[in-house]
């Protein structure tokens, strides 16, 4: 995630359509549970910012229904998403993603995710790993983005690490940047 990014949990607990820009722009209110990243930019989320159209890659979320991880872009002091981004309803997480948000993720903010779209692939430095999941379309869904977090090791390389095991001596310790 950029230094931009913001990573939260929260309950959509409103929303509202703007008229700003020629097809308008949805804003959530949102009831921030708990936030993974961009504490330096903006420590409490309240709004976040969408297209309307979901054809223009806006984001629905319901209201008063779900708690939901969502990840966006600050930009002029607003939080954006969109399909581009990564959301979803809180109880449909995997353990070992979760557990990445809290504990792994954090981690490899000094590695590159190069998605594969079609085979053969390569890394083309050594903090790179290589996402497959998108070779089936499966995305963010996918059994790689579900189970594993990509990990800087010692060595200065990156590669996939299973989420949920026991932390490995050869993973840096290193701090949430």
């Amino acid at each position: 995630f950029s230094s931009l990014t913001t990573v939260i949990r929260a309950k959509v607990v409103g929303k509202k359509l703007m008229k700003d820009g020629p097809f308008g722009t949805m804003r959530y209110t949102v009831k921030q549970m708990k936030m993974y990243r961009g504490f330096q930019i903006m420590p409490h989320v309240q709004y976040i910012y969408t297209e309307a159209s979901e054809s223009l890659c806006g984001v629905k979320l319901e209201v008063n229904k779900y708690q939901y991880l969502i990840t966006g872009r600050v930009y002029e002091g607003k939080v954006y998403t969109g399909l581009c981004n990564w959301y979803e309803k809180w109880d449909r997480l995997t353990l070992s993603q979760r557990k990445g948000l809290n504990h792994r993720y954090h981690l490899g903010c000094g590695c590159k995710i190069r998605p594969c779209y079609y085979l053969p692939c390569f890394a083309t430095s050594k903090n790179e790993c290589i996402w497959t999941d998108m070779l089936s379309n499966f995305g963010h869904s996918g059994y790689q983005a579900k189970h594993y977090a990509c990990i800087q090791r010692v060595e200065g390389y990156c590669s996939w690490y299973r989420g949920w095991a026991p932390p490995d001596k050869t993973i840096i310790n290193a701090t949430d940047p």
